[in-house]
C-alpha cells in the first residue's frame, strides 16, 4: 500500500482531451506537424500550472484518437499528483489548458472536455474522494518510458525558456517555471538549430521547417523520381526504411504520382517533427538531380516543371 512501502511513489493516468469547437480538432492540429510544438507548448505549460512546477507532472505519450488527444501522464510524487488532481476537480487545469491554446496556437478560446482515467477507473465520478483517485493512480505503473518525439519536444521548450531568460536578462537558475514564455515557439518557417543556415549552389540559406506549400509543391514536380528521393531520406529516417516505401507504393498505386509522392513527404514530416527540415529534403533533391525543384523550395525561381 501507498503509506507502508519505502518505494518512491510513482503512478499514471491517462488525461482525454475533446474539443466542443467543430472546427478545432484537437488531434489534427497535433498531428500537423507544425502545429505540434505548439499544441505540445500549451500542454506543457497547463500541466505545469496544474503542479505547481515544470518537473510536477511527466508526459510520457501523447496519443491521437478521434475526436480525443490522450496524454499518457507520471506522477513522481503524491503531493504532486495531489496538486493536479484539486487543479483538475477545480476546472483550473481546462481553464489553464484553453488559455495556452489561444496563445500558443493565436486562435480563440477552445472549448474543451475533459476526462481523466487510471486504468479502467473513471476518475471523474470520484473526484470529492482524493485519496481513493491517489490510490487508482498509484496502482497503475508507467507501462512505457517518455516517448522520444515528447522528450525532443521538451529539449526544444527548455532551449527557448533559456533563450528567453537571457533576453530579458532572467538569470537561468531562476527559469523554474514556465508561466511566463511568451516567445512564439517553432512558429511556421522560424530556423532550427544546430543547422540554421545550409549551403546549395554556393549560396547559404536558412533551415526552417518545411511547410504545407513545400508538401504540394514537391508532391506536384518530383514525378516518377520519388521513390529515389524516398531511399536517399530513408538512411537518416527510419519511418521511411524498407518496405516502407514500396508499401506506400501500392497503397497510392490508383491515387496516382502525387499522391505517392505526398505520402511519402507525409510520413517523412510526421516521423521527424522539427527534424523535417528544408536543408535535409534539398539535399536529397540534389542527390537525385532533382535541381530545379530544389531551387522552387527555396524561391529562387517560380518555374512550374521540374526537370
Amino acid at each position: 500500500k501507498m503509506a507502508g512501502s519505502c518505494a518512491p511513489w510513482v503512478g499514471s493516468a491517462y488525461l482525454f482531451l475533446q474539443s466542443t469547437c467543430k472546427t478545432v480538432a484537437l488531434p489534427a492540429l497535433y498531428e500537423n506537424s507544425q502545429k505540434k510544438p505548439s499544441v505540445f507548448k500549451a500542454l506543457k505549460l497547463a500541466l505545469a500550472d496544474s503542479a505547481g512546477s515544470m518537473n510536477g507532472v511527466d508526459m510520457l505519450k501523447v496519443h491521437c484518437s478521434q475526436p480525443h488527444l490522450i496524454v499518457q501522464l507520471k506522477f513522481c510524487k503524491q503531493e504532486n499528483c495531489r496538486r493536479f488532481l484539486r487543479s483538475y476537480r477545480e476546472g483550473a487545469l481546462r481553464e489553464a489548458l484553453q488559455n495556452h491554446l489561444q496563445l500558443s496556437l493565436a486562435i480563440a478560446t477552445v472549448p474543451l472536455e475533459m476526462e481523466l482515467k487510471a486504468g479502467n477507473e473513471h476518475l471523474d465520478s470520484m473526484l470529492k474522494d482524493e485519496d481513493r483517485c491517489l490510490e487508482y493512480i498509484y496502482r497503475e505503473k508507467p507501462d512505457r518510458l517518455r516517448d522520444e518525439e515528447i522528450t525532443e519536444l521538451e529539449e526544444r521548450l527548455k532551449g527557448l525558456m533559456i533563450h528567453q531568460s537571457i533576453s530579458n536578462n532572467i538569470p537561468v537558475k531562476d527559469c523554474t517555471s514556465l508561466n511566463s514564455l511568451s516567445l512564439p515557439y517553432l512558429s511556421q518557417g522560424s530556423s532550427l538549430s544546430p543547422q540554421v543556415t545550409f549551403i546549395f549552389q554556393g549560396q547559404q540559406f536558412a533551415n526552417r521547417m518545411l511547410t504545407p506549400d513545400d508538401h504540394q509543391k514537391f508532391a506536384k514536380m518530383v514525378s516518377k523520381k520519388w521513390k529515389q528521393v524516398g531511399r536517399s531520406l530513408q538512411r537518416s529516417c527510419r519511418a521511411l526504411r524498407d518496405p516502407a516505401i514500396d508499401n506506400l507504393a501500392l497503397e497510392y498505386e490508383r491515387e496516382g504520382l502525387y499522391e505517392q509522392a505526398y505520402q511519402l513527404l507525409r510520413r517523412f514530416i510526421e516521423s521527424e517533427g522539427t527534424k523535417a527540415t528544408v536543408a535535409r529534403l534539398v539535399a536529397a533533391l540534389e542527390e537525385n538531380s532533382l535541381i530545379s525543384l530544389a531551387e522552387e523550395l527555396l524561391g529562387l525561381h517560380s518555374t512550374e516543371d521540374c526537370s
